[in-house]
């Protein structure tokens, strides 16, 4: 399709962690025109924010209710998951869905909620980014229907086909996030599908990083995504002239209450 696409991208939180809730919004945004609904992938938050949903049973939930949105975690830190389970679940989740998942992958952090400490995850960004390399080349490998032969570094996968084989081919997109200014997520980006700056603060970084990923990916690659989260009531227009062609209005945690969402959505994608 031509033009900007629009998204909904909600934190699963206090009552927005109801499956059903979230599938409600998803059907009306559909109703009215947005092309896209994208949640975080979070196993807890800060306080006082208790109670969290998660986002791959929520997601089969509104793909299941839904026709025409696409759909994904974005953005779900792929180094405290097992790649094998998401092989399976991104897999099922694109047969589901008949072809609308986007999976967004990042290194995920602990500043936020103090979520990977909590559970005993790896807290080193340098090694969190081998793991999600890692990671990224089982799905790959996973998501081709061949077996997978995979001993790594972190994770092993020993003669496993991945079938049924998801319904997007090659493969399910894949939109990597980074921070804006950080380099090395933008060579990772520019070996899938997609880039999704984190904590946008002006156009200027989303542009710097369209003209670095254009490059490094060379004249001859295909169509190509840039996501930008922007306020609610921003003006699109500077994203759109720095090269987005996603954007998704952002929902502060304290803020992303169904009734605030709807009425989001009720004013349609474009609105600014």
């Amino acid at each position: 399709m031509t033009g900007p696409r629009w998204a909904i991208w909600l934190p699963l939180f206090e009552e927005l962690a109801d499956p059903r809730v979230v599938t409600r919004l998803a059907v009306e945004a559909e109703e009215h025109g947005w092309h896209g609904l994208f949640v975080w992938d979070q196993m807890r938050w800060r306080a006082p924010v208790q109670r969290v949903a998660d986002p791959w049973i929520t997601l089969a939930s509104v793909a299941a209710a839904t026709e025409r949105l696409r759909l994904g975690p974005m953005v779900t830190p792929l180094a405290r998951r097992r790649p094998a389970k998401v092989a399976r679940e991104t897999a099922t989740l694109d047969l589901l869905s008949e072809g609308r998942l986007i999976l967004g992958a990042g290194l995920g952090g602990d500043h936020f909620a103090g979520e990977f400490s909590s559970t005993g995850e790896q807290l080193d960004d340098r090694i969190r980014a081998r793991m999600l390399d890692e990671a990224l080349d089982i799905l790959t490998a996973a998501w081709s229907g061949e077996e997978v032969r995979h001993r790594g570094e972190h994770y092993t996968v020993d003669g496993i086909r991945f079938l049924p084989r998801p319904v997007q081919r090659p493969a399910v997109p894949v939109w990597i996030a980074g921070s804006p200014g950080r380099v090395r997520p933008l060579h990772r980006a520019a070996r899938y599908q997609g880039f999704f700056p984190m904590n946008l603060e002006h156009p200027d970084q989303l542009a710097e990083a369209v003209a670095t990923i254009t490059r490094l990916r060379g004249p001859a690659a295909g169509p190509y995504d840039f996501a930008a989260g922007v306020a609610s009531d921003a003006d699109p227009t500077p994203y759109l002239q720095a090269g987005a062609t996603w954007l998704m209005p952002e929902f502060d945690v304290e803020h992303a209450t169904p009734a605030n969402v709807r009425a989001r959505i009720r004013q349609g994608p474009g609105s600014g």
